[in-house]
């Protein structure tokens, strides 16, 4: 399991640049909510020590128990159907003793692993209609458990994940050409069905999130309340902010205008604190962290390693570009963590296993490159 490495190998700039991540979600969840501090530095100490402990066990190894790992995925994601935790209309929660949990965080970590492996299996026949169906039809069972409870935006993420992983893996582009010919379409006929009242293919509250992208104002005192007011606390913070933990009467945070800001709207609190400045700092270290796990990716030993090291880069920059986008009004309001930034031990956790997983594909490198 544990191999010989060297030292020169492991991505020390990678680290920094998730340690750095991590720091400023510190501080502003502290400033978005002292309470939650303390807890989110011994979960940014916890995860620090469990990525250094995944990056020095051997891939490969894990990837042995791929249809374990897919399996506790899929167990995970049911127990949240039956016994999961209710917190505002949404169960997507696991209580063990004190603890609480969200296993769709984890999930996506584990669909990494295992189409890593079945990729790595099948890369041969991926592009063959048997080998394509049966991948579809086993991200189908925890697409549609994480979608009950309900979970759109985490929905959306997995499903982006799982066709990213394929294309990696060596998805044809006439395979990808002709399914976007499909979905594209089906996607537009599916936001036009949403968008009408009566409809029940998804929730109320979640036609009226989309509703409120295309009519603000319409929504400004419901579904569109939060978002409006991230706008106005990013705007207000100008250049340089306002300062973390400011006192200011005129602020968005202070005059208690932003539900989950420690959480969903995380971006909101950085924009108004840390100004442009400090928002821009944290685009660009997601930005570099998903390049420097790219560039980790093509000096890969194998295929699979290539598909951990880019689908965990892929994780990271989609879903930070999801929460961004959320928080700035480029999208339908959706309830997704930034990445190493918000206040989620869960997230957090599962965020650093993944650089782990990165780390190590590092260390078994191929001689060919030099990063």
């Amino acid at each position: 399991m544990f191999k010989k490495y060297r030292l020169r190998n492991f991505d020390f700039p990678l680290v920094i640049l998730v340690a750095a991540l991590n720091i400023i979600g510190v501080l502003a969840i502290g400033s978005a909510r002292e309470s939650l501090q303390g807890r989110t530095m011994l979960g940014m100490i916890a995860g620090l020590c469990i990525m250094l402990a995944v990056s020095l066990i051997d891939y490969s190894v894990i990837l042995k128990l791929y249809w374990l790992e897919y399996l506790l995925m899929v167990a995970a994601l049911v127990f949240v159907k039956l016994f999961g935790t209710n917190v505002n209309g949404a169960k997507r929660w696991l209580d063990i003793g004190a603890f609480r949990f969200q296993p769709s965080d984890i999930a996506k970590i584990l669909l990494i692993l295992f189409y890593a492996q079945f990729i790595m299996k099948y890369r041969e026949k991926l592009n063959t209609f048997r080998i394509l169906l049966l991948a579809v039809l086993l991200v189908i069972p925890p697409l549609y458990l994480i979608y009950d409870q309900p979970d759109l935006s985490t929905t959306i993420l997995f499903a982006i994940l799982f066709c990213v992983i394929l294309f990696i893996g060596g998805l044809s582009w006439k395979i990808i050409g002709g399914v976007l010919a499909i979905v594209v379409p089906a996607a537009l006929i599916f936001l036009s069905i949403v968008m009408q009242e009566g409809q029940t293919l998804i929730e109320d509250y979640q036609r009226d999130r989309i509703m409120a992208f295309f009519e603000p104002e319409a929504y400004a005192d419901a579904e569109a309340y939060q978002q409006l007011n991230s706008v106005i606390a990013i705007g207000s913070g100008q250049l340089w902010g306002k300062g973390l933990n400011n006192n200011e009467i005129a602020s968005v945070k202070n005059g208690n205008f932003l539900p989950e800001q420690q959480t969903d709207f995380i971006f909101a609190i950085i924009g108004e604190e840390l100004g442009f400045v400090g928002s821009a700092a944290v685009i660009l270290l997601l930005i570099l962290i998903a390049i420097r796990c790219v560039m980790i990716a093509r000096t890969a030993k194998d295929t699979a390693g290539m598909v951990i090291a880019s689908g965990v880069g892929a994780l990271i920059g989609f879903q930070g570009f999801m929460n961004i986008a959320v928080a700035t009004m480029l999208m339908p309001n959706t309830g997704i963590t930034l990445p190493f930034v918000s206040y989620g031990l869960t997230s957090l956790l599962s965020m650093y296993i993944g650089i782990g997983l990165v780390l190590n594909v590092r260390l078994q490198r191929k001689n060919l490159y030099n990063l």
